[in-house]
Parts: structure tokens; sequence; C-alpha cells
């Protein structure tokens, strides 16, 4: 394996991958509508900065191993970038849908396929915005299937739909049948997977690229899992605070307004800093790196400790294993 020298330990930005869906929106690319998806952390992002610019951030996955993922995402899976984070600009219903876990993707996709377990944190929402979240209780798996089975809205008389605010967070299971709605941009965190089982797409045709996934569905839908959004939580200057996380990822929140803060990667993971209000400075390595709203910048685990400055009121998601 090679390890990165001193001047590679320097974090690094990523150029963004978008992906245009019909549900999307314009705040992502306002001259580009629709536009749906900003993948900003994931395994085809382009370096954009230092050394390795223009290389796929898989690539150095490969090559530099554990000195980039750290010892934690290696342990999981090996050499393969583990995490994928996107921004969803949600104009539209998004299809109600659900995802498997790890050893249903194998047994349904093939050896080499992964789960995708997700958790959503919600930037920006119009008044009474609203998702699914799961199935109403006492919802068996015999009803859960003939609705899906029926390809039509029987399935939504069975959903339970949430209201949501900015700041909101909400954790989403494998089997979890879900969508989110319209008047939404949301930061999503997800397992390196985009396994999609569509059940139902509020009447839109059925093509080749929209398909509806009826028997892996019915397969994966777990009648029993839903999820409820975490509030926003009380923080003031300074405070780094973990919004949710599992064995495949982790989402912490960073506040700072006048104080630095001082943060370490210890190895274990590489971190992804994504602002989400305000500008920030990172300072490390001897180097200062400037990020402005929804600019990613990527630190390798064996950076070690770095600083964020506050240029203004800031709020920072920082991504990690």
């Amino acid at each position: 394996m090679v390890t990165m020298d001193f001047m590679n330990k320097t974090p690094f930005s990523l150029s963004p991958e978008y992906r245009d869906y019909v549900w999307g929106g314009s705040r992502l690319r306002p001259d580009v509508v629709p536009t749906a998806e900003a993948w900003i952390i994931f395994a085809g992002n382009r370096i954009a900065s230092g050394p390795y610019a223009g290389r796929v951030l898989s690539d150095l996955s490969l090559q530099f191993g554990v000195d980039l993922l750290g010892t934690r995402a290696v342990a999981q899976t090996g050499n393969r970038f583990p995490v994928l984070v996107k921004i969803l600009d949600c104009a539209q219903w998004l299809s109600l849908q659900v995802h498997p876990n790890d050893e249903q993707a194998q047994k349904l996709e093939g050896e080499g396929f992964f789960g995708k377990t997700e958790a959503w944190h919600v930037l920006e929402a119009e008044r009474n915005a609203e998702l699914i979240a799961g199935i109403k209780p006492n919802v068996s798996t015999e009803q859960l299937t003939a609705a899906i089975q029926s390809k039509s809205e029987k399935t939504l008389e069975l959903v339970e739909k949430v209201k949501v605010i900015p700041g909101d967070t909400l954790f989403m299971h494998p089997g979890t049948v879900h969508a989110l709605g319209p008047g939404m941009l949301i930061y999503e965190i997800q397992q390196t997977s985009d396994i999609t089982y569509r059940v139902y797409d509020w009447g839109r045709p059925e093509t080749e690229t929209r398909k509806l996934h009826i028997e892996k569905a019915v397969a994966v839908s777990n009648p029993n899992a839903a999820s409820l959004p975490v509030k926003p939580p009380q923080m003031d200057d300074g405070d780094v605070t973990t919004l949710t996380g599992c064995q495949y990822f982790q989402l912490d929140e960073i506040r700072v307004e006048k104080k630095t803060v001082r943060l370490e990667t210890g190895g274990e993971s590489f971190h992804g800093l994504t602002v989400i209000e305000g500008q920030i400075q990172v300072s490390a390595e001897g180097e200062a790196f400037i990020l402005n709203k929804f600019e990613t910048l990527l630190i390798p685990a064996c950076c070690g400790t770095y600083q964020i400055m506050p240029l203004q009121k800031s709020r920072v998601l920082k991504a990690s294993v």
C-alpha cells in the first residue's frame, strides 16, 4: 500500500456531479432545470484541488486505502469509498420506494452489491412540507404486500406522512417505505449503493429509466419500519453535535460564529465537510481553504488535526464513518 507523504495529507475539494430527474427543482443549478441531485461526496467525484486534481476519488481510495479512508472504513469495506452524500432539491414528490439491507442486496442483485441505509437532514423546507417515512401502525405484511402489488394509490393509504422543518434529521433503516415530498432541500448520507425499488410513482408513466420494482419491493419492505424526525439540537458557538449515525456512517453538525474549532481525524475516518450556512476557513497541513455555502472539502484520515475558523456565522455538516 502506498503511503501519503506530508504534502499529500492536505485536504482537497471535490467537483459535484449532478443528476437531472423529473422531480428536481431550480435551487442547485438555476440555469439547468430541473436539477434533482448534486452528488457532493462519492467514489466518482473528480478531485478539484491539490496534487491529485483531475483524478477520481475511487482511484485514490484504491491507491492509498487506510491513509485516505481511515481504519474504521477499511475494516468494513476495504479500499472501496464507503459513503455517498447528496443534496436533493425536491420540487415534486419522489417515487414511493424502499431499499434493501446488505444481505437482501446480495440475494436479489448478486455478489458485490450492498444495501442502502441512509439518513436525511432537512436544509430547507416550505411551510407544511412533508415526507413519507414508513407505514402506519398495525398494518400487516399481507396488507402491505397487496397494496404494493396493486401498483396503485392503495399504498398511499397505508403510509405515515410526517411534517418536517429545517434542521430535522431522519434515519432511514432498510425496509422503510419512504418518499420525499415537494418544497424541500435535503442533505442525504448513505452507504455507497444506489439500489432503489420503486413502489409507486404518482401516476408518472413507467419507462425504462423509471420502472416499478414490485417483486423486489415486496421482498424487502418492512411494515414495522418507520422513522420520526429528530428535532434540531440546541447548539452554541463552537459546538460539535452528532445528528445521527450507524455502523456505516456518522453525521455531525458544527456551529461556529466567533470560536475556532479544532478537530482530529485520529486516523479512523476521513471527514467530509460541507458548509450549509455561512463561510468558513479550514486550516490543515500549513494550508488554508475557504468554503462557501454548499462547498465541500475532504479531509484525509491521515491528516490528523485541522481547524475550522468562521468567516461569518456558519453551520457545517461533517460526514465520516
